[in-house]
C-alpha cells in the first residue's frame, strides 16, 4: 500500500503571502541565515530546503498555517529544538515544504500540585518544564542530554527516553492528554488531567512517537512526581557483563522501587573521555571492562537506601561480582560521576567519526547481545572501537562503533551498510527493537521495514492514510 504523495511542487508564492499575513511579521522569516540552523540536523547528516520558516504563537496560528498547506496539498515538516538523531525534523532538499518551528508556543499553561500534573505548551524547553515542577515542589522525570535545548513536543513526538525510564518510563509514559492539530487544519483538544478515562480507543498514544507524521502536538498534560528528598550515586567496577544484570536485580531487592538510573559505561569511553574531555576524573581505582553508574533516589526519608546499597556492594564484592565500589558521599562529587557519563556523550565530536545504533533488548540479554556484537563487529572491521553504554537497566544500549585509529572517515562510513545490517541482525535474534528512543525519523525509515512483522508496517500505513490521506505531514519520515 503505497502513500499518496503531495502534487504541488515548488510552493506557491499565494501560499506563502497567506501564510505571512496568518502568522504576523513577527511569525515567519525566509532569510538564509535564519534559516540555517534549522535545515541541518544535530549530526549534520541531513541538509534540506524551505522556502518559508514558520513560528506560530498559537495553536489557532499553528491550526491555520496547516489549513491553508492541506487546502493547496503542500507538506508541513514540524520542528523542536532540532536535537533530534534520525533526520524526522529536517525538511526535504527540493524546497516543497514548509518548515514549521514550535518555538513560539512556550508558555507554561497550569500547573495543578494536587492533581500531579502541568499542562505545557509543546515549544517549551524540556528544562523549562521541569524547573516549573520543581518550583511548585515537584518532579517532571524526563531527563536526557539535551534538556536546556530539547522542546518538550519534540521529547514527546520520538517517544524520548533518558537516564530516568528505568523508574519513571519514557516520555509516552509521562503523558494524560494532548493538543494536536490535524492534517486538516482542525484542532483535537485531548488535554485531560485524568488518570482514567475508559471511554474508548487511547487517542493520544497514535501522536506520542509519530514524529509528527500524523498532526502537530501543540500542547500537553503531563504526570508530576513528588519530588525526590535523597539521592544516592555509585559507581562501581563490574568483573563480568553478566554481573551488571546481577548487580541490578540486587540493587532493586535491597531498594525497592528506588532505582532511578542504572547505566553500563565502558573503559574504553572512560579513557576516550580523560583524553578529549576535561574534568574527567577516574571514578574508581580498580580498571575493568566496564562499569555501573547507580542513583537511588526517595522522595522520604532515605536512610534505609544508603544501608541498603552498602550492602548489595558489599555483598557483590564479596561474591566476585564487582571489583571496586565508590559512593559519592556530596552532590559535588555525585556530579563528577555523572560527569563520567555525560563525558561519553560528549566525546562524540571529538573522537572520530561514529556509526551510532540506538538498540534495545530486553535486559536480560544485554550481555549476551553486547558479546556477540562486539566480536561481529570487531571481526568484519579489524580495529573498529567499540564503544557501548546507556541505560542497561531499561534494556537501551547505544552501541556506537568508532572509526578505527588508521583508518579515514570515508572509507569507514561506507562500510554502514553492513555494519549496522550486522549489529541490528544480531538485536534481531535477541528478540530487540533497532530505535529504542532516537526514533525512526529518515535514518530508520527503511530499516524498520526489515524488522517488523509486515502486517504491523501495513497497520502504521493504514494509519497514516486515514489521518492525513495527502501525506503532507512530515512526509518521508517514520513510514
Amino acid at each position: 500500500m503505497n502513500i499518496q504523495q503531495p502534487r504541488v511542487r515548488p510552493v506557491p508564492s499565494d501560499l506563502i503571502a497567506a501564510i505571512k499575513a496568518a502568522v504576523g511579521e513577527k511569525g515567519w522569516r525566509e532569510d538564509a541565515d535564519a534559516l540555517a540552523p534549522h535545515l541541518i540536523d544535530w549530526r549534520r547528516r541531513y541538509r534540506g530546503t524551505t522556502p518559508l520558516l514558520v513560528q506560530p504563537a498559537s495553536t489557532a496560528e499553528v491550526a491555520e498555517v496547516v489549513r491553508l498547506c492541506a487546502a493547496a496539498r503542500v507538506p508541513v515538516v514540524p520542528q523542536g529544538g532540532n536535537t533530534g538523531l534520525c533526520g524526522g525534523a529536517i525538511p526535504a532538499e527540493d524546497g516543497s515544504e514548509i518548515l514549521l518551528s514550535l518555538s513560539r508556543l512556550n508558555r507554561i499553561r497550569d500547573i495543578d500540585a494536587a492533581n500531579g500534573t502541568i499542562t505545557v505548551e509543546a515549544g517549551c524547553i524540556l528544562k523549562q518544564v521541569q524547573d516549573a515542577a520543581s518550583e511548585a515542589d515537584r518532579l517532571f522525570p524526563l531527563s536526557l542530554a539535551a534538556e536546556g535545548s530539547c522542546q518538550i513536543g519534540g521529547n514527546l513526538s520520538t517517544n524520548a527516553g533518558g537516564i530516568a525510564v528505568l523508574h519513571y518510563g519514557n516520555a509516552r509514559d509521562l503523558v494524560l492528554g494532548l493538543e494536536v492539530v490535524l492534517a486538516d487544519g482542525r484542532v483535537w483538544d485531548g488535554l485531560r488531567t485524568l488518570r482514567k478515562d475508559n471511554t474508548g480507543y487511547d487517542i493520544k498514544q497514535l501522536f506520542l512517537g509519530a514524529e509528527g507524521t500524523l498532526g502537530i502536538i501543540t500542547a500537553a498534560v503531563l504526570k508530576l512526581f513528588p519530588k525526590p528528598r535523597v539521592r544516592i550515586t555509585a559507581f562501581a567496577a563490574l568483573n563480568s557483563l553478566p554481573a551488571a544484570i546481577e548487580l541490578l536485580a540486587r540493587c532493586r531487592a535491597t531498594s525497592g522501587e528506588a532505582v532511578t538510573s542504572f547505566e553500563l559505561l565502558p573503559r574504553i569511553g572512560i579513557d576516550l573521555g580523560r583524553r578529549y574531555i576535561a574534568g574527567v576524573v577516574e571514578p574508581v581505582a580498580e580498571r575493568r571492562d566496564y562499569y555501573a553508574l547507580i542513583e537511588l533516589s526517595a522522595a522520604a526519608n532515605g536512610d534505609g537506601l544508603r544501608s541498603g546499597l552498602d550492602a548489595a556492594l558489599a555483598a557483590a564484592l564479596e561474591d566476585g561480582l564487582i571489583a571496586d565500589a565508590t559512593v559519592a558521599e556530596s552532590e559535588e562529587q555525585a556530579r563528577r560521576l555523572w560527569f563520567v557519563r555525560e563525558a561519553i556523550v560528549e566525546l562524540q565530536k571529538f573522537a572520530g567519526v561514529s556509526i551510532k545504533h540506538d538498540i534495545s533488548v530486553p535486559v536480560s540479554r544485554v550481555p549476551a547481545f553486547m558479546e556477540e556484537a562486539i566480536a561481529a563487529s570487531v571481526k568484519a572491521l579489524p580495529g573498529v572501537r567499540v564503544v557501548p553504554f546507556g541505560h542497561a537497566g531499561d534494556g537501551n544500549i547505544h552501541f556506537n562503533l568508532y572509526q578505527p585509529e588508521d583508518m579515514d572517515s570515508d572509507p569507514f562510513l561506507r562500510r554502514q551498510p553492513e555494519l549496522t545490517r550486522l549489529v541490528h541482525d544480531i538485536v534481531r535474534a535477541h528478540g530487540g527493537s533497532i530505535s529504542a528512543e532516537h526514533g525512526v525519523g529518515r535514518l530508520r525509515r527503511d530499516e524498520i521495514g526489515l524488522y517488523k512483522p509486515a502486517v504491523e508496517i501495513e497497520l502504521m500505513r493504514r494509519i497514516k492514510q486515514v489521518l492525513d490521506p495527502d501525506n503532507i505531514m512530515n512526509p518521508g519520515k517514520v513510514v
